[in-house]
């Protein structure tokens, strides 16, 4: 039977995998409706750009609710205080998220010009405020949140939303956006027709190059202006999830400082700009399949990046860094976590499946002609 502290860490790479799944495939969905009204010109071409993710979407979102899921069966107390102190902010995601489906039904509905253009600014609304709050969620659980437990553990969150509104969050929050304006440039040079691949394609390059500086930008930042967290006190092998007993220091550019352990965790920020740079060249090459993957293993090496130098922490408190929540004491009880576990190893594999199933039957580009000779039954 597995140790309790290494189910800890095999459910904090699982998060991790289902976090990386979202952002790869919900994740291009979000950055094509951003790039919606840049991309489509014309009524025809913007329904091209629907018609892409329009298939695909719903079931890509299944990612985020498998994350969210993972957080409250595995996190408990992570999911207590994150969508207790990010409420306001996570409200504001979910609604503009809940414009998406609501866009895609009634735009079609008339064909005034006025009534359609409405809803594509609402699509894209969809996609921006999620992919900025989203990334913005991420800084700030680098750079901690004012929360505290009292001597029976409960919770105390004593921000607000502007709180999380930090510079260091909102340049989290940047990269957020411009990686996933990348990955839906890279997706829709693929999926789309003439004129509109091309145009993603170069809307796309030119985030790839925002993103790579802004990745920078957030390593120096984290290296010189940010307080990290480590934790000072010896772990008890298997012990309880009780954040309350160990004791945790602030260090100037700690928040790094598990590279400098690991050398091999270097690999992930490396994914980040070579994945940047070959979706770059690629889309340049108009080998736009090849650049999607590039693209996705950049998102993949942004949030490996950002896991890797939190851990052990999930969620650092700024108010009393002693209650931050780490791997090793925030987590369900052992039986809770094995039989996931086994839940896990059954349907991840089954959902895989069914995943790459769907692609193969709806791959190939959404045409000019295509969306004329079904205009009545398409997006």
């Amino acid at each position: 039977m597995l140790d309790y502290d290494i189910l800890r860490l095999i459910w904090w790479a699982l998060l991790g995998t289902l976090l990386i799944g979202f952002a790869i495939m919900d994740g291009f969905d979000l950055g094509a409706t951003m790039l919606l009204p840049f991309v489509a010109r014309t009524d025809k071409e913007r329904r091209i750009v629907l018609n892409a993710i329009g298939p695909v979407w719903e079931g890509n979102q299944v990612w985020l609710i498998l994350g969210a899921g993972a957080i409250f069966a595995a996190w408990p107390m992570l999911y207590a205080v994150a969508f207790s102190g990010f409420y306001l902010a996570m409200f504001i995601a979910l609604a503009a998220l809940i414009l998406r489906p609501v866009s895609f039904k009634f735009r079609s509905e008339v064909e005034d010009p006025r009534w359609r253009t409405f809803w594509d600014y609402a699509l894209f609304i969809s996609g921006a405020v999620p992919a900025l709050i989203f990334g913005v969620a991420v800084g700030n659980a680098l750079r901690g949140v004012p929360f505290r437990f009292d001597d029976a553990l409960r919770m105390t969150y004593e921000g607000d939303l502007l709180g999380l509104l930090n510079p260091f969050a909102l340049l989290c929050g940047g990269v957020s956006c411009a990686m996933l304006v990348m990955h839906g440039g890279a997706y829709l040079a693929v999926k789309a027709d003439q004129p509109v691949a091309d145009r993603a394609a170069a809307y796309a390059r030119g985030a790839a190059l925002v993103l790579f500086a802004l990745f920078i930008a957030g390593g120096i930042v984290a290296k010189f202006g940010l307080d990290g967290y480590r934790i000072t006190s010896d772990l008890v092998p298997n012990g309880p999830s009780n954040p309350s007993l160990k004791t945790v220091a602030l260090e100037r550019g700690a928040l790094l400082s598990n590279f400098k352990v690991h050398r091999w965790m270097v690999l992930a920020p490396a994914l980040v700009f070579l994945g940047a740079i070959a979706a770059w060249l690629l889309l340049a090459a108009r080998r736009s399949g090849l650049a999607l993957l590039a693209s996705a293993a950049a998102l993949l090496g942004v949030i490996a990046t950002a896991g890797l130098s939190a851990f052990p922490f999930l969620l650092p408190s700024s108010l009393d860094p002693n209650a931050s929540l780490t791997v090793w004491d925030s987590s369900s009880s052992r039986s809770t976590l094995l039989f996931m576990l086994v839940a896990v190893l059954v349907f991840l594999p089954i959902v895989l499946a069914y995943t790459a199933f769907v692609y193969r039957v709806l791959r190939g580009r959404v045409t000019m002609a295509y969306v004329e000779d079904n205009s009545s039954t398409l997006y």
